[in-house]
């Protein structure tokens, strides 16, 4: 099967993530996940593009994104992998590469499931046993979510905002969805879509997608192909 092209559109959220070749480790102490980001700040004022959500793991990343154009997002990841490779191999005197192949990419239907993928981004050191709660965590943006710091070069996306009239309230009702979770379906639902390029979204949106690409946003369902389509 031939391999999907990444899509990037200018104004819309792009749910990205990134796996350490052979699932090997990608940060190794504090100060390397301080780094990235670091460099995510710094490179994506740079490269035009809103930092919504993010969540560092030891093998692998996720964030949330939003470009002002669409050829914004490459310039940033293509930046951000080489920079961050290069930091990493001369601390720890090694070579090669580091990435499991090209970076992923889907974009997300905000009003539907921007929450959900932050949230499902802040509960995954919980799900693996790392924390007890999401709060314990510190390399997700789910500290800045509820009050906890304040990550300069994070953009609240108008979805958070509807989820309250100060941010005491915005805080508190973050966390409790936090505590409450998404479910295993809705999980495994939005895993797929970010490491397989499909879009999230209801049938508006996905249409709306479909007409402005030609590179196919959905799984196809299940059955034989239609005849001159893709596989």
């Amino acid at each position: 099967m031939a391999r999907l092209s990444r899509l990037s559109l200018a104004g819309c959220v792009h749910h990205v993530a990134q796996r350490g070749n052979n699932q090997q480790a990608i940060f190794a102490e504090p100060a390397d996940y301080q780094c990235f980001l670091s460099l995510l700040a710094e490179l994506a004022a740079r490269h035009g593009v809103t930092v919504q959500a993010y969540a560092l793991r030891e093998n692998h990343f996720q964030l949330l994104l939003t470009p002002e154009t669409d050829k914004s997002l490459t310039l940033l990841m293509q930046a951000l992998g080489r920079q961050y490779v290069s930091y990493f191999n001369a601390k720890q005197k090694r070579s090669g590469t580091l990435w499991e192949g090209r970076y992923r990419s889907a974009l997300v239907q905000p009003e539907r499931y921007l929450l959900a993928c932050m949230i499902d981004m802040d509960l995954g050191p919980v799900r693996d046993g790392l924390v007890a709660q999401a709060r314990d965590y510190p390399w997700t943006s789910h500290g800045h979510y509820v009050g906890l710091r304040d990550d300069k070069f994070i953009t609240s996306h108008e979805v958070y905002w509807t989820l309250g009239n100060t941010p005491f309230e915005r805080q508190h009702e973050y966390e409790a969805r936090a505590r409450a979770g998404i479910g295993d379906a809705l999980h495994r639902k939005i895993s797929d879509a970010a490491w397989h390029g499909w879009a999230l979204g209801d049938a508006g949106y996905l249409a709306d997608l479909q007409s402005r690409t030609s590179r196919r946003i959905q799984r196809l369902s299940a059955g034989r192909p239609k005849a001159g389509k893709m596989p």
